[in-house]
């Protein structure tokens, strides 16, 4: 008996990843503007599908001036999971420094 169950993960979709992600970014409090998702009117990440790839931003630090953004392509949904879990980790952080 072989133990090759022969699941393969669903191929990964970057619109469809793209709505879970605005979902997601909404569930931690963010507004959507412009493809930008704000907190109290300061970017903090932002979305989009570009050649059939997700690509995502979450900025280094809030400013109101000019966002200085890390990025990076998604390519799979646990890339997704991880960039959430990172800005819901920052977006901690600096709510603790506003305090």
């Amino acid at each position: 008996m072989s133990d090759d169950f022969a699941f393969a993960a669903p191929p990964f979709d970057p619109g469809e990843a793209l709505q879970r992600l605005k979902r997601e970014l909404r569930d931690l409090g963010l507004a959507e503007r412009d493809g930008r998702f704000e907190r109290r009117g300061v970017a903090m990440a932002r979305a989009s599908v570009d050649d059939g790839a997700l690509l995502a931003a979450r900025v280094r630090k809030p400013s109101r001036n000019s966002p200085e953004w890390q990025a990076r392509t998604l390519r799979s949904s646990a890339d997704v999971r991880d960039f959430v879990a990172d800005l819901k980790k920052q977006l901690a952080l600096w709510s603790d420094r506003d305090d």
